[in-house]
């Protein structure tokens, strides 16, 4: 079959095309793949069986603390700050603070910065760059009680 202009469609062009058409989508699904891979481990707890036996008990227990947490980002001063408040409204006691912060879907922003209590309210200084973050706060009260909670914060520029 030819056109106008003498241009012939042969098999072995038709079949060139259509293998490199499949190579082209192939390598992509490849690629995106890879990517998904090496950046999101896709891992929340080691053993989801296991975390769920004492699921109720460790949210019975966080709820009886009675805490509130209220993060606050200001990217002029570099500083995140985190008040946990009790049912009164005061500081709560908390005896060890934990806290992952990184990007939703990537692992290599991932930073654990060190907090320093500051007037009732915990502070730390991080260089947050514009977009979302993700934050997995747990922090345990003086008898033991586990407090987690995950937080995303938009860091505006």
């Amino acid at each position: 079959m030819t056109d106008d202009q003498g241009f012939r469609i042969t098999g072995r062009k038709v079949l060139f095309f259509t293998v490199g058409a499949f190579g082209i989508i192939i390598a992509v699904n490849l690629l995106m793949a890879y990517k998904a891979i090496s950046t999101f481990p896709g891992l929340e707890v080691k053993n989801s069986y296991v975390a769920s036996q004492t699921f109720d008990a460790d949210r019975s227990a966080q709820i009886g603390l009675g805490w509130t947490l209220a993060p606050e980002y200001d990217a002029k001063a570099k500083q995140l700050r985190l008040a946990f408040t009790d049912e009164a409204g005061y500081p709560a006691e908390v005896s060890a603070l934990s806290v992952l912060i990184g990007r939703t879907t990537e692992a290599s922003d991932d930073m654990h910065p060190e907090f320093v209590r500051e007037s009732g309210v915990f502070v730390a200084s991080l260089d947050l760059a514009m977009g979302k973050w993700m934050m997995q706060i747990e922090a345990t009260a003086p008898d033991g009680t586990v407090f987690r909670q995950r937080i995303d914060l938009s860091v505006r520029g």
